[in-house]
């Protein structure tokens, strides 16, 4: 009886095994014979491959809509350029060589390409699947929509690989240097958007070779690379149609100052110690040429409640204004508004020059200019948001639009889109667009209209400081660069956070205004690393 149950165990066990590797093996579905760009592209290791459906995962073909538009004469000569987002919603393209027939695909037509049997080869610096035939490509549908891409050249520069052979726009692009009325778009242009240099590139053939360059546009096109003596990739913006230039300006709009750095939080008391630092664009004589300043803070405890009827213009404890009425700055010069401990990081602290504190109010035993109730301080230190604008004249009223301005968070009631639609009006700057300039359609001046905080992409802010930590007197400092000659941001403002000395030596000044080296440290105190820390600075 013993040996019956043992064997019996055995065989109830091995059925148990069985049924278990059945259920394992089960396969659960077909595999898709459509590999996504995106791991085609992860196929090649730096030397030629040929495809086969062992190496793509058991896929033969590729499923993916046309970009490229050989009508123009711009695009390197044969090329079929094709993109798909089909792996975790990332967009990528791929080049397929096909001679003369590549020029009978247009933008928006949907193609299977059975590409079993190529060759992933990077050939002149584009990633190319050799060997295959015109008959390998069917067309399935046509004029499918193609979703825009704006992609900051920043972006591009850093990962050149990642946005090869896709369709992208680069937005509020402008020339370094400033074109000529005679300058064309033949050759090698530099240009920017506000995040880095980008070389752009128009052939002497192509159909558009000899049309102006423009102050500002945005310039659809396929981003292409090439390989430098130190095999390194190198992209190049090369646009199809004269149809991919979006003319979004003729002329510079230059803002007097910019907006340049903050104390939200000094070390002490608030009252009487917040203040905002600026650099100006060009000499101003503020007796001659008046300007104005005003601050939100959208605390929870701040008045009125609720949607900022009037804008900047609100009063109460949401927005304060100072009207910068007299003194005076050199072009390039740093420049202080706030209230009149003049000192930078609260009392027993270094005092910031009186000749460069054009406006000093006590806001906490006195009203704004104009608007503003007394408060304790003029920026909040967490939770909602807090924001920073500058006006040309004295007179703000809820139309009013700033010629700079920031903001730090996005929370509390900023914008409604009512209607009417409420809230904080903004400047175009590095951050702002008035239009939005992917939406811009000179047929129909309201198409893409933005001009508060908050609506459409105008999302961007900076961030409070991480540190949960009150009162150590961490100073906001926006390093970036303005462009004088070319009526731009060159490179946009990025955040720095520094803790100021609370000691009396002017050399402290410098920490404000120059480049600095921090010094980071772990909770023990031990140095982690150390950052330059730039100014903004304009050229």
């Amino acid at each position: 009886m013993k040996k019956i149950l043992i064997n019996s165990f055995i065989l109830f066990s091995m059925a148990i095994i069985g049924f278990g590797c059945k259920k394992q093996n089960y396969p659960g579905g077909e595999v898709s014979p459509f590999l996504p760009i995106f791991d085609l592209r992860g196929l090649y290791k730096g030397a030629d491959i040929t495809l086969n459906p062992d190496n793509m995962y058991g896929s033969s073909s590729i499923s993916a809509v046309v970009v490229s538009d050989h009508s123009g004469k711009n695009l390197p000569s044969g090329l079929l350029i094709v993109q798909d987002k089909k792996r975790l919603s990332q967009l990528r393209g791929i080049a397929i060589p096909l001679g003369a027939d590549a020029a009978k695909y247009v933008p928006g037509d949907s193609v299977v390409i059975n590409v079993s049997g190529g060759i992933l080869s990077r050939v002149d610096g584009i990633l190319q699947i050799k060997g295959i035939a015109p008959t390998a490509v069917n067309r399935v549908a046509q004029n499918k929509p193609i979703a825009k891409n704006r992609v900051p050249s920043s972006f591009i520069l850093a990962d050149p690989n990642k946005y090869e052979s896709t369709l992208l726009a680069i937005v509020k692009g402008g020339f370094d240097p400033l074109p000529t009325p005679t300058d064309v778009l033949s050759g090698d242009k530099t240009l920017n958007d506000g995040f880095a240099n980008i070389t752009l590139h128009t052939e002497a053939t192509a159909t558009f070779a000899n049309n102006p360059l423009q102050f500002s546009a945005n310039y659809y096109g396929i981003l292409f690379n090439k390989v430098n003596s130190s095999g390194n990739l190198v992209p190049e913006h090369r646009m199809r149609t004269a149809s991919d230039v979006i003319t979004l300006s003729s002329t510079p709009e230059i803002p007097d100052f910019i907006i340049s750095g903050w104390i939200p939080d000094p070390r002490g008391t608030n009252a009487n110690n917040n203040y905002i630092q600026f650099i100006a664009t060009r000499d101003i004589n503020f007796a001659v040429t008046p300007f104005s300043v005003v601050t939100t803070n959208n605390a929870g405890a701040s008045t009125p409640a609720g949607f900022p009827t009037n804008g900047w213009a609100t009063g109460g404890l949401r927005t304060y204004k100072f009207n910068l009425t007299t003194g005076t700055v050199r072009k390039g010069g740093y420049f202080y508004v706030g209230g009149t401990g003049r000192t930078i990081n609260s009392t027993g602290s270094t005092p910031i020059p009186t000749a460069q504190y054009i406006r000093g109010i006590n806001y906490s035993t006195t009203a704004g200019d104009g608007f503003g109730a007394i408060t304790s301080t003029l920026l909040a230190n967490s939770g909602n948001a807090y924001g920073i604008a500058a006006f040309r004249g004295t007179t703000v009223t809820a139309t009013t639009r700033p010629i700079d301005v920031v903001f730090i968070h996005n929370g509390g009631s900023l914008f409604t889109p009512g209607p009417p639609a409420v809230g904080y009006l903004i400047a175009n700057n590095d951050f702002y667009d008035v239009y939005d300039p992917l939406e811009v359609d000179p047929a129909d001046p309201n198409k893409g209209f933005q001009p508060f905080y908050l609506q459409g992409t105008n999302t961007i802010r900076f961030s409070y400081h991480n540190n949960t930590v009150a009162d150590l007197g961490w100073y906001y400092k926006a390093g970036g660069i303005y462009s004088v000659t070319l009526g731009k941001w060159v490179k946009a403002r990025d955040m720095k956070y520094i803790i100021l000395p609370k000691d009396n030596s002017p050399s402290n000044m410098s920490i404000i205004e120059d480049d600095n080296i921090v010094v980071n440290t772990n909770a023990a105190g031990v140095e982690i690393g150390r950052d330059t820390i730039p100014p903004t600075r304009i050229r």
